[in-house]
Formats: C-alpha cells, structure tokens, sequence
C-alpha cells in the first residue's frame, strides 16, 4: 500500500537542552512533552523500502490530530488519497493503490487501533523498549539524537525495530523509521509543524465517495 501513514503525533518538549542526557532519559523527556501536545498540525514525507523487491515509494502530505483518536492525513503526493481517524473508526482510502474501496477498521475502547503512531514509541518506553544511542545527526536543518528502540521480549509492537531522531533543542521528534517484521523499512520525516492549533471537528469526518465499496476489518 503506496501511502499509508498510521497515523502521525509528533512530539514537542520544553525548551533546553539535551545534553549529557543518557538515551533512556532522552526518551523520557519526549514522554513528558507529549503530555502537553493535544492537538497538532504537521506536513510529512515518507519513504517505504521493501528490500525483497529491491522497490522504494515515496509520498507527502499534512496530518492533523486531536489526541487521543482523531486523525486526518491528507496525501499531496499521491493525491487524494486520505486516511482519517474519527475517534470510532479508522477510514483508509487509498485509490491511488487500491481505487473503488474504502478500508474501516475500529478504534478500541482503551484507544489500540488509533493511528497515533508516535504513542507507541512513548508508551512506558523503558519498561517495553531496549534504547541505544546512535549518536547525533541532522535532520531538516536540525541537531538531533538518535535512538534505538528495539522490543524486549515479550512485548508486542508492530515493528522489530524503530530508530528517532529527538530534536536536541526542544525534544521534538524530527524524524522515525520502522522495520516491520516483513522487513519493510518506513520512515517519515517532520518538514513542518504547529502545536495546540485550532482543529475544527469537520476535520475528522470522512464519507465514502461515491460509488466506493466499504471494507470492514
């Protein structure tokens, strides 16, 4: 599927520096900032990789969110596709890959199925994750740290493998990547963000065009 997007919170933390910071601490620091995110407006690039076929797509657009389970990401790049996160629902269309359906899928009553994808990464991080400092690099004209994250045993995650790159300034989540279990690769870079903007609820609705068959999963 060319341009999905879970979801996308980003995450912005008070002002300071990160420093000597151990990667745990780093991470910890994200946590808290994310407490005071609630709600975002972000323009994105993705890449996916899928080294068995050798293939990368690319793909842009602007997600809007109101935490904890409304999202809406529009796609410029393909355009028109949309993934939209109702606080009951999710809604996938995607014509420029699957054209003619629409996929919905619940949002469960303690919030797993949202599309918060950066939840995932702060959720008690410490007890779910073992996190390594990869050193500092920049991304989009940005000093950040760059960590590990890999599940500890037993601990379920929908990848095997996630790498951040927190803002050393302000803690914001410059840029993440995945390795799904399929070993494709995900990344998605943050190009421009506003925090706690005024989000309309019109934002969140999604009606199935015309003509489209809906899927539920």
């Amino acid at each position: 599927m060319r341009a999905v997007l879970l979801g996308a919170a980003f995450v912005v933390a008070s002002v300071g520096t990160v420093g000597a910071q151990s990667p745990n601490a780093t991470l910890e620091r994200a946590v808290r900032a994310y407490k005071n995110v609630k709600t975002l407006r972000a323009s994105f690039t993705q890449t996916i990789t899928n080294p068995l076929l050798g293939a990368t797509v690319s793909s842009a657009g602007e997600v809007v969110q109101r935490r904890p389970n409304y999202v809406s990401v529009r796609f410029s790049d393909p355009a028109g596709d949309r993934i939209v996160a109702d606080g009951a629902w999710v809604w996938f269309y995607l014509p420029s890959s699957t054209p003619g359906q629409v996929i919905r899928a619940p949002i469960a009553k303690d919030g797993s199925g949202s599309p918060d994808l950066t939840a995932q990464f702060l959720d008690t991080p410490a007890a779910r994750f073992d996190v390594t400092d990869l050193g500092r690099e920049t991304v989009h004209g940005r000093t950040a740290r760059v960590l590990s994250l890999v599940p500890k045993p037993g601990v379920e995650a929908t990848f095997t493998k996630a790498v951040v790159w927190v803002d050393s300034a302000d803690a914001l989540i410059r840029q993440f990547e995945l390795t799904e279990p399929s070993e494709i690769v995900r990344r998605v870079t943050i190009t421009k963000l506003t925090l706690n903007p005024a989000v309309p609820a019109s934002a969140f609705r999604f009606t199935p065009p015309s003509g489209t068959r809906v899927i539920d999963q």
